[in-house]
């Protein structure tokens, strides 16, 4: 490269009128700690820019962007305590603060309807459908029956109603109200023998209450609202964690112990619950109480075995009472249809059902089975359920469940 080469100015300086670059030969002097390096040259072949004169330190640090350094800040001091709230003045006499509006409590009619408003609407809709398209003849009354059979009211009870509906209107238009009526009276007709409530002889101390059925019926909840119901009612109660194949069984059975301050036996998982029962039948006559509720494994209907050990439980509790268990109620799940009445059959011959408990009837469109079971067996029908609350156990009532199953206000 020629001298005159070298003291040609670059591009950019030329441009912008720049002074003239020192020869590339020349040592650049230091940048400042605060610079950083300048960029290399672009690898284009372009001559460098010169190096500037060394600049005075500025007064103030170079903007983040121009310096390309991340300096960390100096911790920021901690903010000061908000001060504290200041107190709340309590409203005058003359200014009281509204009281917040009571939650409406559902009336047991409202909440049994509601429960009950899957089968009824089922049956509505059938009754609807078919009596509007013709007048009553033989095929209506045939296809109303099918209907009520569907909602599991049994052959025997639906062709009953059926038979009700067509005396005296035969070859005639009906309306939909008219079928609920003559639904709802005959339904009535056949629960009301059964419905009876359960009496607590309280001559009879402890009064032993034997609670079978299969598994997933809802026994150990209907015992511990059953306890909460004695309880309130002034009785002293115990509880017997008889279901011993489920630990969660006893676990819940103890928490409702807790909720109703009743005394519970109980034993770890797998004890043998004949003997359970027999303690807990002595330490309730110790105790002085008035009810002994003892909880059961979930039988199946079809297993003679175990069948056999529920068997076992009565002969073991005869042993210090001839007269016990004065009580065994079926608990029943809605759900299950017809299979309750083979359910019913087999827990009566074993145990010697003396009454039943209808559990879960907002959980389906079968709820007519009670009544085919009303009309097979002729059992007392003690309670029934149509939720998970506490308050949704309640002591049955033909005329409330006649017409909240036919769907009428």
């Amino acid at each position: 490269m020629t001298e005159s080469e070298k003291q040609k100015p670059g591009f950019f300086s030329r441009l912008f009128g720049r002074g003239t670059p020192t020869p590339e030969t020349e040592t650049r002097p230091e940048p400042a700690a605060e610079q950083a390096a300048p960029a290399p040259a672009e690898e284009s072949g372009a001559a460098a820019e010169p190096a500037q004169a060394p600049l005075a330190a500025p007064t103030e640090p170079l903007p983040l962007a121009a310096a390309e350094l991340i300096v960390p800040s100096e911790p920021e001091p901690p903010a000061p305590p908000p001060p504290p709230p200041e107190p709340t003045l309590a409203p005058r006499a003359s200014e009281p603060l509204p009281a917040p509006a009571p939650a409406e409590k559902k009336s047991w009619w409202r909440r049994l309807r509601d429960g009950l408003s899957r089968s009824s609407s089922a049956i509505s809709r059938g009754i609807t459908d078919i009596v509007l398209k013709r007048k009553l003849d033989a095929t209506t009354l045939e296809e109303l029956e099918d209907v009520l059979i569907q909602a599991d009211l049994g052959v025997d009870v639906s062709t009953r109603i059926a038979a009700a509906i067509g005396k005296g209107r035969f070859d005639r238009q009906i309306s939909p109200e008219e079928v609920h009526q003559v639904l709802a009276s005959e339904v009535e007709a056949i629960l009301t023998p059964v419905a009876k409530p359960l009496e607590i002889d309280r001559s009879r101390k402890p009064f032993v209450l034997l609670m079978v059925g299969v598994n997933g019926s809802g026994k150990t909840t209907t015992i511990g609202k059953l306890a909460a119901k004695f309880s309130a009612d002034g009785l002293k109660v115990t509880l017997a964690a008889g279901d011993t194949f489920r630990a969660a069984a006893i676990e819940q059975l103890k928490v409702w112990a807790e909720r109703t301050h009743s005394p519970i036996v109980a034993r770890e998982q797998g004890a043998d619950s004949a003997g359970l029962a027999f303690d807990a039948l002595k330490t309730a006559q110790e105790n002085g109480s008035d009810v002994l509720l003892i909880d059961t494994a979930g039988r199946l209907q079809n297993k003679a075995q175990l069948m056999d050990e529920l068997a076992k439980v009565v002969r073991v509790i005869r042993k210090i009472d001839e007269s016990a268990p004065h009580a065994v109620l079926l608990v029943l799940d809605a759900t299950v249809g017809q299979n309750a009445i083979s359910q019913t059959e087999i827990f009566g011959k074993t145990a010697g059902v003396t009454g039943l408990v209808m559990t879960k009837l907002d959980g389906t469109a079968r709820g007519g089975i009670l009544v085919a079971l009303a009309a097979k067996f002729g059992l007392p029908v003690h309670y029934i359920g149509v939720g998970e609350g506490i308050d949704d156990l309640e002591p049955f009532s033909a005329r409330d469940f006649s017409r909240a199953i036919a769907g009428m206000e």
